[in-house]
Protein backbone atom coordinates (compact mmCIF):
# COMPACT_ATOMS: atom_id res chain seq x y z
CA UNK A 1 0.00 0.00 0.00
CA UNK A 2 1.44 3.46 -1.47
CA UNK A 3 2.34 5.89 1.77
CA UNK A 4 0.28 9.25 1.43
CA UNK A 5 2.34 12.15 1.78
CA UNK A 6 2.69 12.72 5.66
CA UNK A 7 3.49 9.16 6.30
CA UNK A 8 5.98 9.45 3.70
CA UNK A 9 7.30 12.05 5.25
CA UNK A 10 6.95 10.41 8.83
CA UNK A 11 8.54 7.66 7.03
CA UNK A 12 11.48 9.39 5.48
CA UNK A 13 11.98 11.54 8.78
CA UNK A 14 12.23 7.91 10.83
CA UNK A 15 14.50 5.86 8.49
CA UNK A 16 17.07 8.25 6.62
CA UNK A 17 17.50 10.99 9.22
CA UNK A 18 20.77 13.13 8.65
CA UNK A 19 21.83 10.75 6.49
CA UNK A 20 22.97 12.00 3.11
CA UNK A 21 20.93 10.26 -0.09
CA UNK A 22 22.95 11.67 -3.05
CA UNK A 23 23.89 14.40 -6.21
CA UNK A 24 21.33 14.17 -8.75
CA UNK A 25 20.62 15.73 -12.41
CA UNK A 26 17.17 15.49 -13.14
CA UNK A 27 16.04 16.18 -16.81
CA UNK A 28 11.86 17.11 -17.26
CA UNK A 29 10.08 19.81 -18.41
CA UNK A 30 7.37 18.47 -16.41
CA UNK A 31 7.01 20.95 -13.14
CA UNK A 32 4.65 18.21 -10.90
CA UNK A 33 7.25 15.56 -11.90
CA UNK A 34 9.95 17.77 -10.37
CA UNK A 35 7.98 18.54 -7.77
CA UNK A 36 7.20 14.99 -6.56
CA UNK A 37 10.82 14.00 -7.39
CA UNK A 38 12.15 17.07 -5.09
CA UNK A 39 9.82 15.93 -2.35
CA UNK A 40 11.57 12.42 -1.83
CA UNK A 41 13.75 13.97 0.52
CA UNK A 42 14.41 16.71 2.72
CA UNK A 43 16.99 19.35 1.26
CA UNK A 44 19.40 18.66 3.91
CA UNK A 45 19.87 14.80 2.32
CA UNK A 46 19.85 15.45 -1.43
CA UNK A 47 20.70 17.66 -3.86
CA UNK A 48 18.84 18.51 -6.98
CA UNK A 49 20.08 20.17 -10.45
CA UNK A 50 17.29 20.32 -13.03
CA UNK A 51 17.20 20.89 -16.54
CA UNK A 52 14.58 21.18 -19.29
CA UNK A 53 16.53 20.52 -21.93
CA UNK A 54 19.27 17.71 -22.37
CA UNK A 55 22.06 18.97 -24.06
CA UNK A 56 22.83 21.51 -21.19
CA UNK A 57 22.59 18.64 -19.20
CA UNK A 58 25.43 17.06 -20.85
CA UNK A 59 27.28 20.57 -20.85
CA UNK A 60 26.80 20.42 -16.95
CA UNK A 61 28.37 17.59 -16.35
CA UNK A 62 31.53 17.83 -17.24
CA UNK A 63 31.63 20.02 -14.81
CA UNK A 64 29.62 18.77 -11.84
CA UNK A 65 29.21 15.38 -12.02
CA UNK A 66 26.19 13.70 -10.52
CA UNK A 67 25.92 10.92 -8.48
CA UNK A 68 22.66 9.33 -10.74
CA UNK A 69 20.85 10.52 -13.51
CA UNK A 70 17.15 10.96 -13.67
CA UNK A 71 15.86 11.59 -17.07
CA UNK A 72 12.58 11.91 -18.58
CA UNK A 73 11.97 10.46 -22.14
CA UNK A 74 9.66 13.32 -23.09
CA UNK A 75 12.18 16.06 -23.34
CA UNK A 76 11.58 18.74 -25.60
CA UNK A 77 15.15 19.05 -27.51
CA UNK A 78 16.16 15.22 -27.55
CA UNK A 79 14.83 11.96 -26.26
CA UNK A 80 15.59 10.55 -23.17
CA UNK A 81 16.88 7.51 -24.94
CA UNK A 82 19.27 8.89 -26.79
CA UNK A 83 20.25 11.32 -23.81
CA UNK A 84 21.24 8.24 -21.53
CA UNK A 85 23.29 7.29 -24.51
CA UNK A 86 25.07 10.01 -24.55
CA UNK A 87 25.99 10.14 -21.06
CA UNK A 88 27.07 6.67 -21.31
CA UNK A 89 29.55 7.45 -24.05
CA UNK A 90 31.41 9.65 -21.83
CA UNK A 91 34.26 7.47 -21.47
CA UNK A 92 34.82 8.76 -17.47
CA UNK A 93 31.44 8.83 -16.65
CA UNK A 94 29.47 6.00 -18.21
CA UNK A 95 29.66 4.75 -14.64
CA UNK A 96 26.96 7.23 -13.37
CA UNK A 97 23.48 5.65 -12.92
CA UNK A 98 20.75 6.23 -14.75
CA UNK A 99 17.02 5.89 -14.34
CA UNK A 100 14.77 6.52 -17.20
CA UNK A 101 11.40 7.91 -17.17
CA UNK A 102 9.12 6.53 -19.17
CA UNK A 103 5.27 7.09 -20.20
CA UNK A 104 3.50 3.47 -19.59
CA UNK A 105 2.59 3.34 -23.57
CA UNK A 106 6.68 3.73 -24.12
CA UNK A 107 7.82 1.20 -21.27
CA UNK A 108 5.29 -1.64 -22.07
CA UNK A 109 5.00 -1.87 -25.92
CA UNK A 110 7.13 1.04 -27.95
CA UNK A 111 10.93 0.23 -26.15
CA UNK A 112 13.12 -1.99 -26.80
CA UNK A 113 15.05 -2.56 -23.24
CA UNK A 114 17.43 -4.70 -24.81
CA UNK A 115 18.89 -1.39 -26.51
CA UNK A 116 18.91 0.86 -23.82
CA UNK A 117 21.72 1.90 -21.91
CA UNK A 118 19.96 2.48 -18.59
CA UNK A 119 19.83 1.23 -15.16
CA UNK A 120 16.97 0.99 -14.34
CA UNK A 121 13.60 2.88 -15.26
CA UNK A 122 10.10 4.24 -13.57
CA UNK A 123 6.82 3.95 -15.57
CA UNK A 124 4.65 7.46 -15.36
CA UNK A 125 2.93 8.50 -13.60
CA UNK A 126 4.74 6.79 -10.40
CA UNK A 127 3.79 6.85 -6.85
CA UNK A 128 6.43 8.83 -4.44
CA UNK A 129 7.78 6.15 -2.21
CA UNK A 130 8.17 3.44 -4.80
CA UNK A 131 10.00 6.43 -7.15
CA UNK A 132 12.24 6.95 -3.51
CA UNK A 133 12.95 3.27 -3.29
CA UNK A 134 14.12 2.33 -7.01
CA UNK A 135 16.15 5.43 -6.88
CA UNK A 136 17.73 4.44 -3.96
CA UNK A 137 18.24 0.94 -5.07
CA UNK A 138 19.41 2.52 -8.45
CA UNK A 139 22.32 4.59 -6.08
CA UNK A 140 23.16 1.60 -4.00
CA UNK A 141 23.79 -0.68 -6.99
CA UNK A 142 25.47 1.88 -8.81
CA UNK A 143 28.06 2.19 -5.23
CA UNK A 144 28.26 -1.83 -5.74
CA UNK A 145 29.41 -2.30 -9.12
CA UNK A 146 31.74 0.70 -9.04
CA UNK A 147 34.22 1.81 -6.55
CA UNK A 148 34.31 5.52 -7.54
CA UNK A 149 36.61 7.92 -5.65
CA UNK A 150 34.96 9.89 -3.09
CA UNK A 151 35.98 13.02 -4.21
CA UNK A 152 36.27 13.18 -7.77
CA UNK A 153 34.27 10.24 -8.71
CA UNK A 154 36.39 8.64 -11.00
CA UNK A 155 36.79 5.03 -11.05
CA UNK A 156 38.91 3.93 -8.33
CA UNK A 157 41.79 1.05 -8.10
CA UNK A 158 39.51 -2.35 -8.47
CA UNK A 159 37.98 -0.24 -11.71
CA UNK A 160 41.51 0.36 -13.11
CA UNK A 161 42.86 -3.00 -13.02
CA UNK A 162 39.99 -4.85 -14.22
CA UNK A 163 40.20 -2.33 -16.67
CA UNK A 164 44.09 -3.06 -17.88
CA UNK A 165 43.75 -6.89 -17.29
CA UNK A 166 40.41 -7.11 -19.35
CA UNK A 167 42.47 -4.94 -22.02
CA UNK A 168 45.40 -7.66 -21.91
CA UNK A 169 43.25 -10.69 -22.24
CA UNK A 170 41.45 -9.53 -24.98
CA UNK A 171 45.00 -8.38 -27.04
CA UNK A 172 43.89 -4.84 -26.97
CA UNK A 173 46.58 -2.54 -27.99
CA UNK A 174 46.45 0.34 -25.54
CA UNK A 175 48.37 3.47 -23.73
CA UNK A 176 48.07 3.03 -20.10
CA UNK A 177 49.57 6.36 -18.24
CA UNK A 178 49.95 7.08 -14.56
CA UNK A 179 49.81 10.81 -13.64
CA UNK A 180 51.40 12.05 -10.49
CA UNK A 181 51.47 15.40 -8.94
CA UNK A 182 54.66 16.27 -7.75
CA UNK A 183 55.10 18.86 -3.87
CA UNK A 184 51.41 17.85 -3.31
CA UNK A 185 51.87 17.34 0.19
CA UNK A 186 53.96 20.57 0.29
CA UNK A 187 50.85 22.29 -0.95
CA UNK A 188 48.31 20.68 1.00
CA UNK A 189 50.67 21.20 4.20
CA UNK A 190 51.15 25.02 3.43
CA UNK A 191 47.38 25.37 2.38
CA UNK A 192 45.27 22.57 4.38
CA UNK A 193 42.85 19.57 2.84
CA UNK A 194 40.21 21.62 1.34
CA UNK A 195 42.39 23.61 -1.30
CA UNK A 196 44.20 20.18 -1.37
CA UNK A 197 40.73 18.94 -2.54
CA UNK A 198 40.43 21.45 -5.11
CA UNK A 199 43.50 20.82 -6.57
CA UNK A 200 42.53 17.18 -6.96
CA UNK A 201 39.03 17.87 -8.13
CA UNK A 202 41.04 20.58 -11.06
CA UNK A 203 43.45 17.75 -11.60
CA UNK A 204 40.24 15.48 -12.49
CA UNK A 205 38.48 17.82 -15.06
CA UNK A 206 41.57 18.74 -16.80
CA UNK A 207 42.48 15.32 -17.21
CA UNK A 208 38.61 14.26 -18.23
CA UNK A 209 38.96 17.02 -20.68
CA UNK A 210 42.39 16.03 -22.20
CA UNK A 211 41.14 11.95 -22.71
CA UNK A 212 38.45 12.99 -24.13
CA UNK A 213 39.93 13.47 -27.63
CA UNK A 214 40.47 9.47 -28.00
CA UNK A 215 37.43 7.20 -28.73
CA UNK A 216 35.05 6.99 -26.14
CA UNK A 217 34.87 3.09 -26.39
CA UNK A 218 39.00 3.00 -26.35
CA UNK A 219 39.47 4.73 -23.45
CA UNK A 220 39.77 5.22 -19.85
CA UNK A 221 40.27 7.75 -16.66
CA UNK A 222 40.86 6.43 -12.81
CA UNK A 223 41.97 7.94 -10.00
CA UNK A 224 44.00 5.76 -7.49
CA UNK A 225 44.21 7.77 -4.60
CA UNK A 226 45.69 10.95 -3.18
CA UNK A 227 47.23 12.56 -5.73
CA UNK A 228 47.77 9.80 -8.21
CA UNK A 229 45.55 8.91 -11.64
CA UNK A 230 45.68 6.89 -14.53
CA UNK A 231 44.61 6.98 -18.21
CA UNK A 232 44.19 4.57 -20.64
CA UNK A 233 44.18 5.75 -24.57
CA UNK A 234 44.78 3.91 -28.11
CA UNK A 235 48.59 4.31 -28.06
CA UNK A 236 48.55 6.51 -30.83
CA UNK A 237 46.48 9.08 -28.54
CA UNK A 238 48.99 8.50 -25.71
CA UNK A 239 51.62 11.58 -26.31
CA UNK A 240 48.82 14.14 -27.24
CA UNK A 241 47.39 13.52 -24.32
CA UNK A 242 50.32 13.80 -22.25
CA UNK A 243 50.98 17.07 -23.96
CA UNK A 244 47.34 18.50 -23.41
CA UNK A 245 47.65 17.14 -19.30
CA UNK A 246 51.28 19.15 -18.93
CA UNK A 247 49.87 22.36 -21.04
CA UNK A 248 47.01 22.91 -18.82
CA UNK A 249 47.98 21.58 -15.75
CA UNK A 250 51.42 24.11 -15.95
CA UNK A 251 48.73 27.01 -16.88
CA UNK A 252 46.26 26.78 -14.01
CA UNK A 253 48.29 25.50 -10.68
CA UNK A 254 49.76 28.87 -10.11
CA UNK A 255 45.92 30.16 -9.76
CA UNK A 256 45.78 28.09 -6.10
CA UNK A 257 48.54 29.20 -4.95
CA UNK A 258 48.23 32.67 -2.75
CA UNK A 259 49.90 35.74 -4.45
CA UNK A 260 53.00 36.08 -2.52
CA UNK A 261 53.73 31.89 -3.00
CA UNK A 262 52.68 32.35 -6.80
CA UNK A 263 55.22 35.59 -7.10
CA UNK A 264 58.01 34.26 -4.94
CA UNK A 265 57.70 30.84 -7.20
CA UNK A 266 56.95 28.26 -4.45
CA UNK A 267 55.93 27.97 -0.76
CA UNK A 268 58.29 27.04 2.76
CA UNK A 269 56.72 24.30 4.08
CA UNK A 270 58.12 21.26 6.55
CA UNK A 271 59.56 17.85 4.21
CA UNK A 272 58.56 14.65 5.84
CA UNK A 273 61.32 14.27 8.52
CA UNK A 274 60.23 18.02 10.01
CA UNK A 275 62.39 20.31 8.66
CA UNK A 276 61.78 23.20 7.10
CA UNK A 277 62.30 23.68 2.87
CA UNK A 278 61.36 25.81 0.18
CA UNK A 279 59.12 23.78 -2.60
CA UNK A 280 58.61 25.13 -6.19
CA UNK A 281 54.63 25.54 -7.43
CA UNK A 282 53.44 21.81 -8.11
CA UNK A 283 54.06 20.06 -11.54
CA UNK A 284 53.16 16.88 -12.82
CA UNK A 285 54.70 14.08 -13.87
CA UNK A 286 53.52 10.97 -16.41
CA UNK A 287 54.94 8.15 -17.41
CA UNK A 288 53.52 5.65 -20.37
CA UNK A 289 53.73 2.77 -21.43
CA UNK A 290 51.93 0.37 -23.80
CA UNK A 291 50.48 -3.19 -24.83
CA UNK A 292 51.32 -3.00 -28.89
CA UNK A 293 51.73 -6.41 -29.74
CA UNK A 294 50.88 -8.39 -26.71
CA UNK A 295 53.70 -7.17 -24.49
CA UNK A 296 52.12 -7.07 -21.56
CA UNK A 297 51.19 -10.17 -19.68
CA UNK A 298 49.41 -8.79 -16.51
CA UNK A 299 48.31 -5.65 -14.28
CA UNK A 300 51.40 -5.67 -12.42
CA UNK A 301 53.61 -5.38 -15.55
CA UNK A 302 51.83 -2.19 -16.67
CA UNK A 303 51.87 -0.71 -13.60
CA UNK A 304 55.46 -1.61 -12.87
CA UNK A 305 56.64 0.00 -16.01
CA UNK A 306 54.30 2.86 -16.15
CA UNK A 307 55.35 4.18 -12.63
CA UNK A 308 59.31 3.22 -13.25
CA UNK A 309 58.99 5.79 -16.18
CA UNK A 310 57.11 8.74 -13.98
CA UNK A 311 59.81 8.77 -11.95
CA UNK A 312 62.07 9.07 -14.87
CA UNK A 313 59.57 11.99 -15.85
CA UNK A 314 60.18 13.80 -12.32
CA UNK A 315 64.18 13.89 -12.31
CA UNK A 316 64.03 17.51 -14.32
CA UNK A 317 62.35 19.29 -11.73
CA UNK A 318 59.58 20.33 -14.29
CA UNK A 319 55.88 18.86 -15.52
CA UNK A 320 56.62 16.47 -18.04
CA UNK A 321 55.81 12.84 -19.06
CA UNK A 322 58.08 9.86 -20.49
CA UNK A 323 56.95 7.13 -22.99
CA UNK A 324 57.79 3.51 -23.90
CA UNK A 325 58.55 4.17 -27.41
CA UNK A 326 59.79 0.15 -27.42
CA UNK A 327 58.05 -0.70 -30.48
CA UNK A 328 55.63 2.04 -31.43
CA UNK A 329 55.08 2.13 -35.11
Amino acid sequence: MALSPCRLEEHMTATCADSWVGKFHLITADAGLERMLKGLWPGSQAEWQTFSEGRKSVEKLLLEPPELFLIDNRIPDISGIELARLVKGENVYRQIPVVLLLARAEAFEGVDFRELEIDDFLVLPCEAELARLRIMLALQRGKRSFDANPLTRLPGNTSIIRRIQRGIECGEEFAVGYVDLDFFKSFNDRYGFSRGDEVLMMTSRLLVNSVRGAPAKQSFLGHVGGDDFVFITPCTYAEATCRSIVSSFDAIIPSFYDEKDRLAGGIRSKDRSGNERDYPIMTVSIGVTHNLGGRLKHYGQASAAASALKTLAKQNGKSGYVVDRRAYP
